[in-house]
């Protein structure tokens, strides 16, 4: 399955939570509504609750416990406990380039899985025609203006990476949707 970057979204959606907890509950409901070929990407400085969203979503579709940060494995996949995906959760923080998404095989699972990528914009656009970007911001350093700093990912400009992990702090979450698929499915 191949489809390209959409030039604007259909729609956007902003959420304000008070902590991780908070965080993961709106993953959870997303997680709900989601299908087997879907893709989300996560955008967000280092501590920014990537992980802890998708905990939460995997809580909303129902597949084994115990996610953690891919960063060092590029891809984890989290088997669903019921009749639903799969959860096939990739950090590509490390990647470079779409060929080396691409070396990592993600097309095979993605008909039969929910696909997350951390670090992926500019990257897996290709992998469907539909996608829901997710950002998430601290209040602390990550509405700093700014350009992009040598070494930050694609995409990142204006993220602060200063690293101080408190989840139980307020987050942006900014909700993107491209494609057919997010249309006339939108989160409120």
């Amino acid at each position: 399955m191949t489809g390209g970057a959409a030039a604007e979204p259909v729609w956007e959606e902003e959420i304000r939570t008070t902590d991780a907890q908070q965080t993961q509950a709106v993953a959870e409901r997303l997680g709900r509504r989601l299908a087997a070929g879907d893709l989300l990407l996560l955008t967000g400085e280092l501590g920014a609750g990537k992980t802890t969203f998708t905990q939460g979503l995997g809580r909303g579709l129902g597949v084994r416990p115990g996610i953690i940060s891919p960063t060092f494995v590029l891809v984890r996949i989290h088997p669903s406990l019921a009749d639903g995906p799969d959860l096939v959760h990739v950090d590509a923080y490390r990647l470079g380039s779409s060929g080396e998404i691409d070396d990592i095989d993600l097309e095979n699972t993605m008909d039969t899985s929910v696909t997350v990528v951390e670090w992926g914009r500019g990257l897996v656009e290709h992998l469907s025609e539909s996608r829901l970007e997710v950002t998430l911001l601290r209040p602390t350093g990550a509405g700093a203006a700014g350009a992009q700093g040598e070494g930050q990912p694609e995409g990142t400009a204006g993220l602060s990476f200063e690293y101080d992990d408190d989840p139980d702090e307020e987050r942006v979450i900014t909700f993107a949707a491209y494609g057919p698929r997010w249309k006339d499915n939108r989160l409120s």
